[in-house]
């Protein structure tokens, strides 16, 4: 019964959350011209079927990478702007128990790396470690079964859930970001280890219910993705903006595109869709950053300011979170009564 449990708590968190209104900054969202959103694709490939994870390619136009929520083999798919599927990847050396995220950098000598995160955790707790792959950007748009390298993690101050995670492309620095009622964004270490558990030290505070994250390509910038919005901060932790986002199912995923001038954004689904948001004029962009500073300055890492306010919500959107929670422990209740 602690499956169906389980299970049960997080279709009504994921009915509730499907449900929550953007607020009034979404308002007439769905005419697309009208926003200045753009709905770049559809997933095509009917394997696709819970993308979480999304990421352009960080040396390739016209290439995204996502992969599913949770299946039964680490796999991940290289899609054109056309949603067709260009390549399905295996990784070898990997699991996947509950993929949440990915991110894609640059190494010193230019070539592409994706990181794709095995970081959920619903029960906060249920997992001793979580775990993160390093692949090796594939030179040919080809199906392959590629290797993966695994960096195990914990949490300083206990385990929890996460969804996000983002690379800082001028140091190379890794962070994953925490969905919970008071998030936070946690750093890796400079320089990770496959022998033992690296311990990700919180830096910063994150928006409730964080879904997913992302460090725009030049490094001036990351963006965190919530049910209701996106925020951008430069890397300080400064807000910089607060950006609309388009009105889905279940928003999951947040990147930038490759030249950074805008947004990213997914859905989970069978032909879900992705959609391009511009970032503000009041957004910095450069030029994307080649690779990671061999040198990197301490001051460029994220430190989210801890006063700041949860973006994009309103008094509505917690009541409704509220109720969530409140029904959530309600369902707990009655499924428990009834095994008795």
């Amino acid at each position: 019964m602690g499956d169906v449990v389980r299970r049960t708590v997080a279709g009504v968190l994921v009915l509730f959350a499907a449900l929550v209104p953007a607020g009034p900054a979404l308002a007439g969202s769905a005419v697309m011209d009208d926003d200045g959103e753009e709905k770049l694709f559809t997933f095509r490939d009917p394997r696709i079927t819970e993308s979480s994870g999304l990421a352009a390619s960080p040396t390739r136009d016209g290439v995204y990478y996502t992969h599913n929520d949770s299946s039964a083999a680490p796999t991940f798919y290289a899609v054109g702007s056309d949603g067709r599927t260009r390549a399905t990847y295996q990784m070898r050396g990997a699991q996947a128990r509950d993929w949440e995220a990915m991110a894609a950098s640059k190494d010193a000598s230019g070539r592409g790396v994706l990181w794709f995160a095995d970081i959920g955790d619903n029960l906060n707790g249920a997992w001793p470690d979580i775990s993160i792959y390093k692949v090796m950007e594939p030179a040919t748009l080809r199906d392959a079964t590629l290797p993966a390298v695994r960096y195990r993690f914990r949490y300083e101050d206990g385990a929890r859930n996460a969804e996000g995670i983002m690379v800082n492309p001028l140091t190379g620095r890794l962070f994953v970001v925490s969905k919970e009622f008071s998030g936070s964004i946690y750093q890796a270490p400079k320089k990770l280890r496959t022998d033992r558990v690296n311990v990700l030290r919180k830096v910063g505070a994150a928006p409730v219910m964080a879904t997913d994250a992302a460090f725009a390509p030049d490094g001036q910038s990351y963006v965190i993705r919530t049910y209701f919005s996106a925020t951008v901060y430069r890397p300080s932790g400064r807000t910089v903006a607060r950006v609309p986002m388009p009105e889905l199912a279940q928003a999951e995923s947040i990147a930038y595109t490759r030249d950074g001038t805008g947004l990213l954004t997914g859905s989970e689904g069978v032909r879900s869709p992705v959609y391009r948001v511009p970032l503000p004029a009041d957004v910095p962009t450069a030029a994307p950053s080649a690779s990671p500073a061999s040198s990197p300055s301490p001051s460029r890492e994220p430190l989210a300011a801890r006063e700041q306010e949860p973006s994009g919500l309103t008094v509505r959107d917690v009541l409704i979170w509220l109720a969530a929670a409140v029904g959530a422990t309600a369902v707990i209740v009655f499924l428990a009564r009834r095994t008795r």
